[in-house]
């Protein structure tokens, strides 16, 4: 049993413990992004036919089961963390708004989790509701949240847990970056990740907590830059970046700290064992991610749970509305660096639905592609799945100049595969990494009049884009700023889309050569 620890009660189990080499079990998700059900090999939502086949992976009833299973096979030196973003994702989070993944990890028994970006979705009203709704704590100390009237006092700087008798104490960090890709409002206040996570170990040690985890949730290239430049964190559970570490790679050792991801989705259960020698020092530090495929089953309480809030939802997701003749690829890795047909996709889709309005260019933020969808029919479901963030259509008129800005502010961050990346219709352009971010892109082209030409600096354009973008989000702050007659159209994007699909069928999956990287 593990409880939360008062800065008395952790003093006083000082004093009394025993020192002796100390073996901790880490269980570990992050980004599962609410896939309440289980996923199929594209990390979107599995069907019946599937799940019958053994060809689906993860869901909350297969993470209960595991998790189950793992603390009777070791014993009381288990901890079950999650790193951040169970939000946003499928229909459950459209529903329930939180509710449903509130209620699955209080079933499961998570002992502590981090806040993630995507957990400020629904502003900090959502967030608070999750946490009134579950009994662990919610941790990030680079947020100052004593200026919310609904945040205050409920998101920790950090906690301490007493594991099997033993002081593990738990800080995290979000990534400062929330403010541009979620809706945290002007009363959450980042503070930098580094310093924030250093002013934590301190406070820490002076408790006497010498085993300390890092449940953070800004990536995997961040997370090794703080295990160097942070001492005295053993251990960095993280999300965000939704990185597969896999053999040699996990965990991957900074100095004497390990770093440990277990992809995204649900798909996997990370387990880390960590050894402590009796002066709190890591020893050894082994494991791997557990894939969470047919082997494991579901939960059958969980699974008849999950089964009730979705009955609701089932019909519109059953619901057929195009077929493709191929798979539509949006994979993360993809849509996030390079042209993928799902972001042709989708960018084809919104000129088309706006075309008579004098609109000649599509932008869509690679990050907002969620997932891809299987050859053969498309339902409801599978759409939503891939844009679940109900953003709608915006249009604006913007100058060349602007627009080559905004491609400049969608490549800037391609090393760490940011969702700002540019999926783009009715355009071309050109990048070179190797460039300083801000000096990248080349030979931007406009489709006019039936053929590309090079954009004019000085000419207003229309563009479409959602109204998250729009309104600057994922740095398009030129979106909001310089963005002329700017009207938030309405339609919902997936609405556009499986319209699309529907006009086009059945759709046939391509890439064009219309961003090519130098």
């Amino acid at each position: 049993m593990i409880r939360l620890l008062t800065t008395a009660a952790a003093g006083a189990l000082l004093a009394g413990a025993a020192q002796a080499d100390f073996t901790l079990h880490i269980l570990h998700t992050n980004d599962i992004h609410s896939r309440v059900e289980s996923i199929n090999k594209y990390d979107s939502t599995c069907n019946a036919d599937s799940e019958a086949e053994g060809k689906c992976f993860g869901g909350v009833a297969r993470i209960k089961t595991a998790v189950d299973m793992k603390r009777a096979e070791l014993g009381d030196n288990v901890v079950v963390l999650d790193a951040g973003d169970p939000f946003q994702g499928s229909l459950f989070y459209t529903t329930y708004k939180g509710a449903a993944e509130a209620e699955f990890m209080q079933a499961i028994r998570y002992d502590a989790m981090a806040v993630g970006n995507h957990e400020f979705d629904d502003g900090p009203e959502g967030l608070a509701g999750f946490i009134d709704a579950v009994s662990f704590p919610v941790v990030s100390g680079n947020l100052d949240v004593s200026q919310s009237n609904v945040l205050k006092d409920k998101v920790l700087n950090h906690v301490v847990l007493d594991v099997a008798g033993e002081k593990v104490g738990i800080i995290s960090a979000l990534a400062v970056d929330t403010v541009e890709t979620s809706s945290p409002g002007p009363s959450v206040i980042f503070h930098d990740e580094i310093e924030s996570l250093k002013a934590d170990v301190a406070a820490l040690e002076a408790e006497g907590v010498s085993k300390i985890i890092a449940l953070t949730h800004v990536g995997l290239p961040k997370d090794l830059d703080i295990a160097a430049a942070v001492p005295g964190i053993d251990v960095v559970v993280g999300g965000h970046s939704h990185s597969k570490m896999e053999g040699d790679a996990y965990p991957t050792m900074v100095g004497d700290t390990a770093v440990v991801q277990a992809y995204a989705y649900s798909k996997y259960l990370g387990h880390l064992a960590v050894t402590f020698d009796d002066a709190g020092v890591v020893a050894s530090a082994e494991g791997a991610p557990m894939l969470l495929d047919a082997s494991v089953a579901p939960d059958a309480a969980m699974l008849a749970r999950v089964s009730e809030m979705g009955a609701p939802i089932e019909e519109l997701k059953a619901r057929v509305v195009a077929e493709t003749t191929g798979a539509i690829d949006g994979d993360r890795a993809v849509c996030r660096t390079q042209e993928c047909p799902m972001g042709n996709l989708v960018a084809d889709a919104m000129l088309d639905r706006v075309k008579d309005q004098g609109v000649q260019i599509a932008i869509q933020n690679g990050g907002g592609l969620r997932a891809s969808i299987d050859a053969g029919e498309v339902t409801m479901g599978e759409v939503l799945t891939v844009l679940p963030f109900q953003n709608t259509l915006a249009t604006f008129q913007l100058k060349g100049s602007d627009v080559v800005a905004a491609l400049e502010n969608g490549v800037s961050q391609i090393e760490e595969v940011k969702g700002r990346f540019p999926q783009v219709s009715g355009l071309k352009y050109s990048f070179d990494v190797s460039k300083p971010a801000g000096d990248r892109v080349s030979d931007v082209m406009v489709m006019d009049g039936g053929s590309f030409s090079a954009i004019d600096m000085e000419k207003v354009y229309g563009v479409v884009s959602n109204n998250y973008m729009r309104g600057g989000g994922d740095g398009y702050d030129v979106f909001e700023t310089n963005g002329m007659n700017a009207y938030d159209y309405g339609p919902g994007l997936e609405v556009v889309v499986a319209d699309f699909l529907a006009a086009k069928g059945p759709y046939e999956p391509y890439i064009d050569g219309r961003i090519s990287v130098k």
